[in-house]
């Protein structure tokens, strides 16, 4: 069964090494991810509808709201993977145009060879998470070499004005689809039913689909369950809310359908996750 090593989070979004043996559901994040192969077999993810490898010469370069999938083949071994979900504010503090990295096409390509320096520094941001997990700068510092190494080496970051994602989106963006967006925000867990959400904008379900993908390039399935999952990530990372109460709060009839939900998007539970990225940090404060 996969397990997350060890997780590092803090204001550059957080970083996973994950040591996979099972594929994920088609998913998507709220940022740029950057998928390296740590040790282990080569393996492969699906990315948009195209297949992308994963191996020792070869990222995994996953836009903004772009939907993949960790395809694990059954006749293979164990790939260890460092996760990168990158905030694009943290990266506005490297080159301010670099806040474009919440767009959909900051990464042209959804693979590409890596360099040795993007090597080394992916062992050495691993190593240090195993070994030194409370060492959050050393972290932060090895992330913002590795970042700098890989957005200079996979984007066209000198051609990229600054990010008017959420300008375009507003200006461009039916009023009944801002709405439902802005209330799905809100409040992910009151609208886990997507026809409601149609009913309520006056459209049909089909009409409201394909606005919906229209405006963010995504179901609004796929759209919810990305609001859901940070949340639930956020909840883990940053409080001791219970899990059961986590689970209410995002609108699953029951417990064990959130732990399913969580494991399928985020590769382990929701509660092996918390204990993971537990490792070198003070509790955080209890939730009520």
């Amino acid at each position: 069964m996969s397990d997350a090593l060890r997780i590092t989070h803090g204001p550059f979004g957080r970083v996973a090494l994950l040591d996979m043996d099972r594929s994920l559901v088609r998913h998507a994040h709220p940022y740029c991810h950057v998928l390296l192969k740590v040790e282990g077999d080569d393996t492969q993810f699906l990315v948009g509808e195209r297949i992308a490898p994963l191996t020792d010469e070869m990222a995994v370069l996953v836009n903004a709201w772009e939907p993949h999938a960790y395809l694990h083949d059954p006749r293979r071994g164990r790939t260890i993977i460092l996760a990168l979900y990158i905030e694009p504010q943290w990266l506005a503090e490297f080159r301010p145009n670099w806040e474009a990295s919440s767009s959909a096409s900051f990464f042209p390509r959804m693979a590409g060879a890596i360099t040795p320096l993007i090597r080394t520094f992916a062992h050495d941001l691993a190593t240090s998470m195993v070994h030194a997990p409370e060492a959050k700068a050393e972290h932060e510092d090895l992330l913002g070499r590795l970042m700098i190494a890989v957005i200079e080496r996979f984007s066209d970051w000198q051609r990229v004005a600054p990010s008017l994602r959420a300008a375009a989106e507003a200006s461009g963006m039916d009023w009944r689809i801002r709405r439902a967006v802005r209330g799905m925000r809100e409040d992910p867990g009151a609208t886990p039913n997507v026809d409601r959400l149609a009913r309520a904008a006056g459209l049909s379900r089909a009409h409201f689909f394909r606005l919906f993908g229209q405006a963010t390039g995504v179901t609004p399935n796929v759209f919810l369950n990305v609001l859901r999952l940070e949340s639930a990530v956020t909840s883990m990372v940053t409080t001791r809310e219970p899990v059961t109460a986590v689970s209410h709060r995002l609108g699953f009839s029951a417990p064990s359908h959130f732990t399913r939900f969580f494991r399928d998007h985020a590769g382990v539970t929701p509660t092996a996750f918390r204990q993971v990225t537990c490792l070198g940090s003070e509790p955080a404060p209890l939730s009520f």
